[in-house]
């Protein structure tokens, strides 16, 4: 009886401690997503001077495999499939055909991948100058193929993609006026996301459509691993 009794409180006291005893992934951290306002997500971001020395966009491992390395598709793709509002056709090689894509920046309509870039938000020559110099060629090749964040990535007509260059909101905004506070918003989230400086010029630029016609944007962005 006693026998019994000892073996069964060894049982239920190993039964207690399973959920103790459990992988390190169960216990990985997951990112948490942050849900701020336009005003006060710009007070988060750091304030820094910018330099460039020693950039070169090959520093920026770019495009990869992509999310999904089994697919054939490289980031670029995989970032035109997931943003097509009418799917294009998918051939050997990933080779895309047809499909409809919005090119949020002008509002235009595009009906050939060929015809669209896939824009860095931040762009690569900005990140660099922003804190990307200081970080690992792997974490420069995350950052250049994030899709893990939906703004990270966007597909746009060439045109703007190229008027835009290297350049922040202090010197180029997207031209549909339409398009400014979202595009705004997204410049935010992406620094956020990955710890990425301003310079004052820059800060004062986001500042001017926080408080003005972009009060209302509201920010999302969960930081990078």
């Amino acid at each position: 009886m006693i026998k019994n009794f000892v073996r069964g409180s060894a049982l239920s006291l190993a039964l207690a401690l399973v959920p103790l005893v459990s992988s390190p992934a169960a216990h990985a951290a997951v990112p948490v997503a942050e849900v701020t306002t336009l005003a006060d997500a710009v007070g988060l971001v750091q304030v820094t001077e910018e330099d460039r020395a020693g950039y070169t966009r090959t520093k920026f491992k770019h495009w990869n495999s992509g999310d999904d390395s089994s697919d054939g598709c490289n980031t670029r793709n995989e970032v035109l499939l997931a943003e097509a509002i009418v799917a294009p056709t998918i051939g050997a090689g990933c080779k895309l055909t047809g499909g409809t894509w919005t090119s949020y920046y002008d509002g235009q309509e595009v009906t050939s991948a060929g015809s669209l870039d896939i824009d860095h938000m931040v762009p690569l020559a900005e990140a660099w100058d922003s804190g990307a110099s200081a970080w690992t060629a792997a974490r420069r090749e995350a950052y250049a193929n994030d899709q893990g964040a939906d703004v990270s990535l966007v597909a746009v007509t060439a045109r703007t993609n190229r008027q835009k260059a290297d350049q922040d909101p202090a010197d180029w905004m997207p031209p549909s006026p339409e398009a400014q506070c979202r595009y705004v918003g997204e410049w935010v989230a992406t620094k956020l996301r990955w710890q990425l400086a301003a310079d004052n010029r820059e800060l004062e630029a986001l500042k001017v459509y926080a408080e003005g016609p972009c009060e209302d944007t509201i920010v999302r962005y969960t930081p990078a691993a």
